[in-house]
């Protein structure tokens, strides 16, 4: 692997990013060499029409450059393009850390590429990385929306509500589920606005708009810190841009209709 490429190189899960970050480019430039010469390295498609590797340290070669971050503070330095190719270069690079034994008997795996699975050469298992379906809903009853903040969240900070899908459970059913568990109110007229794969950790995020149905807001403590309706026009400390939440805000406030959302 000789040829000049761009890189994402994590260690301690924070990326090594480039000095100058210009034109939202949070990818290392340069050959394999000029990194330490990283081992299994993964493809994780291209950047600027030049392909884009990833590889994990357990220790940063002394003679890289650039300055470790956060996942969460560089997307906010970057555009979608390179945001969307960085979440897929964490969720591969998490599926490959996960996954070096098979979950079924314990033996050593091997990557196959390109199909990007980890096959137990002892049973014959094939995992594929990891995919988790979540639902995101944003509540609207009048000029008012239904906003929440979990205590994972920033000082501040509200949100559109969010969970996870169970098995068996369509999306539908889950956008209903989780809002009645979370603040114990029905919803109506769901609609699909758009997805965001999320590398925290494995999630592809898929947001709704819904209409408010009834019920009476009742925090689940152990999820909830606090909710409320807000009027669109004084909204409290919002998720950042790159976030699919502040999107969905965002479209709802600017009265954008869902159908002419979605790409």
């Amino acid at each position: 692997m000789n040829e000049t490429s761009y890189w994402l190189l994590r260690c301690g899960n924070q990326l090594l990013t480039p000095v100058d970050m210009a034109a939202g480019n949070i990818f290392l430039h340069g050959q394999a060499s000029d990194f330490g010469g990283p081992e299994e390295v993964l493809l994780v498609g291209e950047w600027k029409g030049i392909p884009c590797y990833a590889a994990e340290f357990d220790a940063l070669p002394g003679n890289i450059s650039g300055e470790l971050m956060s996942a969460r503070s560089l997307f906010n330095l970057a555009d979608a393009e390179a945001v969307s190719l960085a979440t897929r270069a964490i969720q591969l690079l998490d599926w490959k850390k996960n996954h070096r034994y098979c979950g079924r008997c314990g033996a050593p795996t091997t990557m196959r590429i390109p199909e990007y699975s980890m096959l137990c050469s002892a049973c014959g298992l094939v995992v594929y990385p990891r995919i988790s379906p979540v639902v995101m809903v944003l509540i609207s009853r009048g000029d008012e929306l239904l906003l929440a903040r979990s205590p994972r969240f920033k000082p501040g900070v509200f949100s559109a509500l969010a969970g996870f899908v169970e098995a068996g459970e369509t999306l539908e059913q889950c956008a209903k589920r989780e809002v009645r568990e979370e603040v114990g109110i029905e919803i109506s007229n769901l609609r699909y606005f758009k997805s965001q794969p999320w590398p925290f950790p494995d999630s592809l995020m898929m947001a709704f708009f819904a209409d408010y149905a009834g019920g009476t807001i009742n925090p689940d403590p152990s999820e909830i810190e606090a909710a409320g309706w807000f009027s669109r026009n004084a909204l409290p400390t919002l998720p950042e841009p790159v976030t699919i939440a502040r999107q969905l805000i965002d479209a709802a406030c600017s009265g954008s209709k869902y159908s002419e959302m979605i790409s």
